[in-house]
């Protein structure tokens, strides 16, 4: 076995890991490795053919492959290495990975710090439990990206999507202009899962009938995706019997929700969120292992690649940083806490050090939409210490506030922070 030895190693070369490589170098380490499972670094980016990329880091309308080439452009200028075709096999103590390529053959990485960057998966059919027969053309919508963006194949003509996330909703958009047809798209919840702006530029723009309140019972055929049948479901989620409609088709595609993909993370003994799937973060995207940091999806899933980056930038900085010092974040620890009408926030835990130098954001998803005036609060010992008047809240759209370092004071002491959500009363 081949040892190898650098100061910060980042395993996944999506937008996250590329950002953290090249933050890494600019903030003082000097042999920074970024593995990459695929033979193109780049992530899932390189099939992400639409725009809306990069318009915040870079103040421009970016292709995926566009945003992409820019962060390896950087990062190879920054002097990262960038290893395609490895395999993570093991993490281990130290920080240390043991890798496996056709290029390196079987290596053991030791490193001063560790970017967890594996970036987030698509739930399957296997976790939806649809009943009905196990024919081909049944894909997850980013399967049916890379398939069309990528390979130049169409997996179908006739098409039913089950969910409304993000992907979901730009598929539907991109098989119609490749002369397919969507004949419906079945979302379980009462609102889509998915931006607003996809909702509008995808399905309406794009007269892509959306039926929500509404899942796939069924799925028809033998050989091949033959017809769905959908159901309409009452406010426990359960389809309302009667309400059964068949829609012929060739294909269905599954959008259904992302996974952060944290196998790695559960291999090195990172602590995990169980409201998130992903690890349980300070300020500087520290887990809870020593030198081992996290960014982007594998954190929680976020709306926007500005938003993985930026949580990438602070990963880099902050492992360059550690394995330079061997030090962690400085002060006591305050636990940040989901409260009324918020599902999880990202980071955890905030030190009060770190606060007294710089603001640091806090980042949050409600459980359910509230389309009236609302109220975004930090709070300490029950009393509002951060607020933020918003027109309306959705699960799909991300709720960014800030604490600042004046802040730093009225927090010491306190066991936790809580990031809660009030709702204006009707007049």
């Amino acid at each position: 076995m081949r040892r190898r030895t650098c100061d910060a190693l980042i395993i996944g070369s999506g937008p996250a890991g590329l950002a953290a490589a090249v933050e890494a170098r600019r903030s003082g380490a000097e042999r920074v490795l970024v593995i990459e499972r695929n033979p193109e670094p780049g992530g899932i980016l390189p099939q992400c053919i639409h725009n809306g990329f990069g318009v915040r880091v870079f103040g421009a309308d970016l292709t995926g492959p566009e945003y992409a080439a820019r962060w390896i452009a950087e990062a190879e200028a920054a002097g990262a290495e960038i290893v395609t075709d490895t395999m993570v096999l093991a993490l281990e103590p130290g920080p240390a990975a043991v890798v496996v390529g056709p290029k390196g053959g079987l290596a053991r990485i030791t490193a001063g710090a560790l970017v967890l960057a594996m970036g987030c998966r698509e739930r399957p059919r296997g976790a939806l439990a649809i009943p009905g027969t196990r024919p081909a053309g049944v894909y997850t919508a980013g399967a049916a990206q890379r398939l069309v963006n990528v390979e130049g194949y169409m997996p179908g003509r006739r098409f039913a999507i089950l969910g409304s996330g993000d992907i979901g909703m730009i598929m539907a958009r991109r098989l119609t202009l490749e002369g397919g047809e969507v004949v419906g798209m079945f979302e379980i919840l009462p609102a889509v899962s998915g931006l607003r702006r996809n909702l509008v530029q995808c399905v309406r723009d794009f007269d892509i009938p959306l039926h929500l309140c509404t899942t796939v019972t069924e799925v028809v055929g033998a050989e091949r995706v033959e017809a769905v049948i959908t159901s309409q479901v009452d406010e426990r989620w359960r389809p309302i019997p009667g309400t059964e409609r068949t829609w012929p088709c060739d294909t269905l595609l599954l959008s259904v929700g992302l996974i952060p993909e944290n196998e790695l993370s559960r291999m090195a003994g990172v602590a995990l969120d169980e409201r998130t799937g992903g690890p349980l973060v300070d300020e500087g995207m520290a887990t809870s292992v020593p030198g081992v940091f996290a960014a982007g999806n594998v954190v929680h899933v976020y709306d926007l690649v500005d938003d993985v980056t930026a949580s990438a930038l602070r990963a880099g900085r902050f492992a360059a940083a550690y394995a330079r010092d061997g030090a962690g974040a400085p002060g006591d620890a305050v636990r940040v806490e989901a409260g009324a009408h918020v599902h999880h926030v990202v980071p955890q835990r905030v030190h009060l050090g770190r606060l007294a130098e710089e603001a640091i954001p806090l980042q949050f998803r409600v459980r359910t939409p509230l389309e009236r005036a609302v109220h975004a609060e930090v709070r300490v010992g029950g009393e509002t210490l951060l607020a933020r008047r918003q027109r309306y809240v959705r699960p799909s759209e991300m709720v960014t506030l800030s604490l600042q370092p004046e802040h730093a004071q009225a927090i010491a002491g306190a066991d936790a922070l809580e990031v809660c959500i009030t709702v204006e009363p009707d007049h």
